[in-house]
């Protein structure tokens, strides 16, 4: 069962993955750093199967150049968001 984390948490998450974008040389580097923990993150707001593969997305994501503006845990959100939705009816 995945876990159900605020919206602004994931929001936040997404622009803190795109802040390396602001400093061109040092922002491919920091994101060595800031891949594995974003990965952890992940695990720990989503939980489970989906925080497992999402955050082995969310790690390559962040590592590889050019990536870091897919708003992974927005897109997680939304998506949970609509199951949600979707399995009430």
């Amino acid at each position: 069962m995945s876990r159900k984390p605020s919206l602004l948490r994931c929001i936040v998450m997404d622009l803190l993955g795109t802040a390396t974008y602001i400093l061109p040389f040092l922002g491919e580097s920091f994101d060595l750093i800031f891949a594995p923990i974003s990965a952890v993150i992940y695990y720990f707001t989503f939980g489970g199967k989906l925080g497992i593969m999402g955050g082995t997305f969310n790690f390559i994501e962040e590592i590889l150049p050019g990536t870091d503006i897919i708003p992974t845990f927005t897109i997680t959100w939304l998506i949970l968001r609509y199951k949600e939705k979707h399995t009430e009816e």
